[in-house]
């Protein structure tokens, strides 16, 4: 064996090293970065960001799906604080994505994307189930109030916290006795029993935080409006929509949480925003 392995008689392979290494100096410097971006007409990522009282294990009936028909998915958590800080730990997720994104929301989440999707270009489309869509300016309190107040405030419980700096706040949970009813009705009692124990509270300043962007105004919209929802006014939800002017509005006889109860439906209407952004 002589150096590099390479045997007296191993003159061909002495060559094709020699031919590989050449052909390497021709790549050009970033080819790297081009192995990570998506090609023309790839699947895009599914980014799907969840709501109050919830955590990204909401959607996994809705994943599933998406990873079976080829999507590459992601459900980031969804801390709950608040617009500034939710759509500013958003913004930076997104830009770490190569590659073509549809953005979808549920409830509170609509929020969230609204104002995180602003500049970032590869967000294709926007897909709001059961959600909550202010403009530039507005809150979910001065864009509620336009409706009638929907049954789960009568059901919110508040609890005070305090954080590692000392600052304070206001939790809101949704009573447990009364979550089935306002939140979950076209799921078993049992199910809503576990979301009641499980939920993840919102902090009570997000009601009235104010949206600085609202990236509907310049990107493709799709909406699934919750006939039955109990925590958002489905009037609302169309508003929404006609506003938004949505290239597809889909309504179905669900609670507000149709991401469980209708996963089959939430997911075509995602599939249904990929492929009229010109992917598969």
């Amino acid at each position: 064996m002589t150096v590099s392995g390479i045997s007296k008689s191993g003159k061909g392979g002495l060559a094709l090293g020699v031919a590989v290494l050449s052909a390497l100096t021709l790549v050009p410097a970033d080819a790297a970065d081009d192995l990570g971006r998506a090609s023309e007409g790839q699947k895009p990522t599914v980014v799907l960001v969840h709501g109050a009282f919830a955590d990204g294990s909401s959607w996994n009936a809705v994943v599933q799906r998406l990873q079976r028909d080829g999507y590459r998915v992601i459900a980031p958590p969804n801390t709950l604080r608040g617009i500034p800080q939710d759509s500013t730990y958003l913004n930076s997720l997104l830009k770490t994505i190569k590659g073509p994104i549809v953005l979808v929301g549920h409830s509170y989440g609509g929020e969230v994307i609204s104002q995180a999707a602003a500049g970032v270009d590869n967000v294709t489309a926007l897909v709001y189930v059961n959600a909550i869509m202010p403009d530039k300016g507005e809150s979910f309190a001065s864009l509620s109030g336009k409706f009638p107040a929907a049954p789960i405030t009568q059901a919110f419980k508040q609890v005070p916290f305090r954080n590692g700096d000392g600052a304070t706040g206001t939790d809101v949970y949704i009573e447990p006795a009364k979550l089935h009813a306002t939140f979950a009705q076209d799921l078993s009692q049992q199910q809503a029993s576990v979301m009641a124990s499980t939920q993840r509270p919102i902090a009570q300043s997000a009601f009235t935080d104010k949206l600085t962007e609202a990236a509907w105004r310049d990107k493709p919209v799709y909406v699934l409006v919750g006939k039955q929802d109990r925590a958002i006014d489905p009037s609302l939800e169309r508003y929404e929509a006609k506003r938004a002017h949505a290239r597809k509005t889909v309504e179905i006889n669900s609670s507000h949480v149709s991401l469980v109860s209708h996963p089959q439906a939430v997911t075509d209407l995602i599939v249904s925003a990929a492929r009229d952004s010109g992917h598969r």
